[in-house]
């Protein structure tokens, strides 16, 4: 038997007996379910899930900015990234985030992913400019990073991690345009998975998937994962890179086929690493929580809502959930990777 039977008979398994184990916490906000005892290390046992935002359509692209210690999150339809704070609540913070204007061509105008370089700034994958953007908080004036690649332009970049290099490794699935893989807007025949470098080098990792996602780099950034949120093959991808941050290798890390039901909301994709290495990455029934080994210690559910990503911030010690219309947010005993 291959490993990946043996995982999906695995997976299979575990979402048949959720139930049984038993929730470990809950509130009307959501629930947390405790699949191995591993998962004890990492959240405490009782630990609720709190709204903190809503009133959203589809909220995206959490990030906490340290240098101010607010949260910033996304709403792609809505064309809005909005600004939480414990004492202020949430508010808008940039509208539009995306395409100043109207384009048919569009079904998503607004930013999506969202992340902090080295330098403070806010690097957004700008669906509606199909394009990643860089974003001075201070005075909130925008820069194109980078719209095409070979003279073509994106899809609608999604989603993005920065490594420590300052290499920005970004999806561009075709969400953001009408029709979606048959928008005749499209220019690229593939949706890419890209790494662009500080000197401005763009190197295509990857074409594999049909709609790649959710992206995040191992805490020792020899490992890229990315996901597919794509029903026919709704996986985690673990990318190996070499001494360069270019991909060496690639198998699939995790494949949730056997966890999709009609119950179950949502399909891979938005995910951070803690710093053990850990993956906090959304799945069918809410956010998994998974070893790095590729185990399921257990899943963060919020309510009936379709999570669509995550973050951790405060400390490092809080995980924020975005999930269809809200904005969620989970205390933890383990960090986020810095």
């Amino acid at each position: 038997m291959s490993e990946l039977s043996r995982r999906a008979i695995l997976v299979a398994g575990v979402a048949c007996t959720f139930a049984a184990r038993g929730a470990v916490a809950a509130d009307s906000y959501g629930t947390i379910w405790r699949v191995s005892a591993g998962l004890d290390a990492l959240i405490e046992p009782g630990t609720p899930v709190e709204q903190i935002a809503y009133g959203n359509q589809w909220t995206e692209g959490p990030v906490w900015v340290k240098n101010g210690g607010y949260l910033l999150f996304s709403d792609p339809p809505l064309n809005t990234v909005s600004r939480w704070t414990s004492t202020e609540g949430s508010r808008v913070f940039l509208k539009p985030s995306g395409f100043d204007g109207t384009d048919p061509a569009l079904r998503e105008a607004g930013a999506n992913g969202l992340a902090i370089d080295a330098s403070g700034a806010l690097v957004m994958c700008d669906s509606g400019n199909r394009a990643l953007a860089r974003v001075d908080l201070a005075t909130k004036k925008k820069q194109i990073v980078v719209d095409r690649y070979e003279g073509k332009r994106f899809n609608s970049p999604n989603d993005l991690c920065i490594a420590r290099s300052g290499a920005i490794y970004f999806t561009d699935p075709c969400y953001g345009l009408e029709g979606l893989e048959n928008s005749p807007a499209r220019e690229l025949a593939y949706s890419g998975i890209y790494r662009i470098t500080p000197d401005g080098k763009i190197t295509l990792l990857d074409q594999s998937f049909l709609r790649p996602n959710g992206i995040a780099l191992s805490p020792d950034e020899s490992t890229l994962y990315v996901s597919n949120t794509d029903p026919k093959q709704p996986v985690i991808k673990a990318f190996q890179l070499g001494a360069d941050g270019l991909p060496t290798s690639s198998s699939i890390f995790f494949d949730t086929t056997p966890m999709l039901t009609p119950n179950a909301k949502g399909m891979p994709d938005g995910m951070k690493v803690d710093e053990l290495g850990n993956l906090f990455a959304t799945g069918p029934g809410g956010i998994m929580v998974l070893s790095k080994e590729a185990r399921l210690l257990g899943q963060i559910n919020v309510s009936a809502r379709t999570a669509s990503n995550c973050a951790f911030g405060e400390g490092g010690s809080t995980l924020f959930i975005t999930a269809t219309d809200i904005v969620a947010r989970v205390r933890l005993k383990t960090r986020g990777n810095a």
